[in-house]
């Protein structure tokens, strides 16, 4: 009596196990679960990142794959780049121009030049950012072709960087902040195929909620520069190449703060 009884539990069993695994799929995995996207994992190691008297190192196996740098603009006045460049910085981004956040008026660096001349006179690579604040791509390629305008063709070591911000002022928002993810990223693409059609690389700047305002796909794997300030590694989740981790950054033969930045660099 036992053994029969026995046998027929382990059947009753077989049978249950044989149909919940028919209703949960393979493994009993959860349909919704398997359809999610695979959980984003840095380039980067963090073991390798260190900061030493408030500067940031990358390292992997004991060599240095990383750049120090700046980026300036008529807020920093005059600087003293030789001194700078003693100093350890590798690169340098200069602003230069922007689009006013209110009237719409596109303006000139008024240390453009100035910034340019010195930077590489001391032997420091640099590139350029533009502070945009189009509303549509006409917008944004009229921003390119001024940029352009200003190069004229000269050599630039480092990306032409588009710097779409919103802009919050005494007096209200500043003219673009309302524009769409959409147009947001338009205006992006079309400032860069414009500039890239000149020869120069393009990168696009922002902080966390910046960059979560673009359609990443379609700004056709872009480098990305990456501000995030007060923490020990970036958060982002998306893949960057330059991380600009402080706003309050001390530089011998400037006399105000800067902006610090880290170049990461992919080996290979």
């Amino acid at each position: 009596m036992r053994k029969s009884f026995t046998a027929g539990v382990a059947t009753c069993l077989t049978a249950l196990l044989l149909a919940l695994s028919a209703c949960s799929g393979p493994l009993g995995a959860d349909t919704d679960l398997a359809d999610t996207e695979p959980p984003y994992v840095s380039p980067y190691d963090r073991a390798g990142l260190l900061r030493e008297n408030g500067r940031f190192t990358y390292s992997e196996n004991g060599t240095v794959l990383s750049r120090m740098g700046i980026d300036v603009s008529s807020h920093q006045g005059v600087i003293d780049w030789q001194t700078v460049a003693g100093d350890g910085i590798e690169f340098a981004f200069l602003r230069l121009g922007y689009r006013g956040a209110t009237e719409g008026t596109i303006n000139i660096d008024e240390y453009f030049e100035t910034n340019f001349k010195g930077a590489t006179d001391a032997g420091i690579p640099v590139g350029t950012y533009f502070f945009s604040q189009a509303l549509d791509e006409t917008e944004a390629r009229a921003e390119a072709e001024y940029v352009l305008n200003v190069l004229q063709g000269r050599t630039l070591d480092y990306p032409v960087v588009y710097d779409f911000e919103p802009v919050f002022l005494d007096t209200g928002a500043g003219r673009a902040n309302a524009i769409s993810d959409f147009q947001r990223t338009r205006n992006a693409v079309a400032f860069c195929e414009l500039i890239e059609a000149a020869g120069y690389a393009t990168m696009i700047y922002g902080n966390k909620e910046d960059i979560a305002s673009y359609y990443l796909d379609t700004l056709g794997g872009r480098d990305i520069w990456f501000a995030e300030y007060d923490v020990d590694f970036p958060s982002g989740r998306f893949d960057f190449t330059i991380w600009q981790y402080t706003s309050s950054g001390r530089v011998a033969g400037i006399d105000t703060r800067v902006d610090m930045n880290i170049e990461l660099i992919h080996k290979g």
